[in-house]
């Protein structure tokens, strides 16, 4: 079976082995493909591995050979499943592989808003700590996560992760799907729901408005979920402390962002679900996503 991994980079950018994959398929591996790459580089094969790419009708139409499709991610918005489910093309994702990254990068992000770890770092290197006259000295204030409250928007597996996080921090946690009022008047409030039409930029000024001022805001979910703008003037006007985003609508983003620069918001590239053992669990999965087509079985089928 001949296969093809479109956008293979952000999973493997060298430090890991393709090898489970080898194993059941003669594998071909590109870094990154262009909308105007992906119909030459399929058109022969069997089935792909894609992460980002936009699998249409029209690309389906052109690959008559392609029986197998599967995502190396949980979402699966950039695969046309009905086109795939008319060509009867199987899709596959990995669900839930970054459950632990992403609640553990959502906590990074809290505590950097709430010690200032690298603001700190920063002042010792600039001679600071030598030039003062105390053994300590305060910068930025330092809050305590005990006793605060913890709202959370999306109650999955990663929801409940940061959930038990939180009460290991003796945080009092409000779900919104259970509280909303609670949840968004908590001192933080982090985002781990779905992007739908239905909630797109649904974290706006009104919403915003009514959050607990001087909350912090997390979103590690997706970039959609917020009016970049209205979060902006929330961070600028002091209604928001602080805010930690690791997704963007666009990424890689388009300038100005105006996010991007504020100095009470913390901004990493889309990197939560990225540790080394999360990105081995993904071939691994779409291992056993491979081999479970091969044997006619419907592992992480989605289609």
């Amino acid at each position: 079976m001949k296969i093809v991994i479109l956008d293979g980079y952000t999973i493997n950018p060298g430090d890991l082995s393709w090898a489970p994959l080898e194993k059941h398929c003669e594998l071909t591996c590109y870094d990154r493909t262009s909308a105007d790459q992906i119909i030459p580089r399929m058109k022969d094969v069997d089935g792909i591995f894609v992460s980002k790419c936009h699998i249409t009708k029209e690309i389906m139409d052109a690959c008559p050979k392609l029986r197998f499709i599967s995502v190396t991610a949980t979402g699966y918005d950039n695969v046309d499943t009905k086109a795939a489910k008319e060509h009867g093309i199987a899709v596959a994702n990995n669900p839930a592989y970054s459950t632990e990254a992403v609640a553990q990068h959502a906590f990074s992000l809290i505590l950097e808003l709430t010690n200032h770890i690298g603001d700190y770092d920063e002042s010792v290197k600039a001679g600071d700590w030598y030039r003062c006259q105390d053994f300590a000295y305060l910068k930025k204030p330092i809050s305590l996560l005990d006793g605060k409250s913890l709202g959370i928007i999306g109650y999955g597996n990663i929801g409940k992760k940061v959930a038990r996080i939180g009460e290991a921090f003796g945080m009092t946690i409000n779900i919104y799907s259970k509280d909303p009022k609670a949840a968004q008047m908590s001192d933080i409030l982090t985002l781990h729901c779905p992007l739908t039409l239905e909630n797109k930029e649904f974290i706006n000024k009104e919403f915003l408005a009514n959050m607990k001022p001087g909350a912090i805001l997390i979103n590690t979910a997706r970039g959609a979920l917020i009016n970049a703008d209205d979060v902006a003037e929330a961070l600028k006007s002091g209604q928001l402390y602080g805010a930690g985003i690791d997704v963007l609508e666009t990424e890689p983003p388009v300038e100005p962002n105006p996010l991007i620069g504020l100095p009470n918001c913390i901004i990493t590239p889309h990197i939560a679900w990225m540790p080394k053992e999360t990105r081995q669990k993904v071939i691994d999965m779409s291992a056993a996503n491979l081999e479970s087509f091969l044997k006619g079985e419907k592992l992480n089928r989605v289609e």
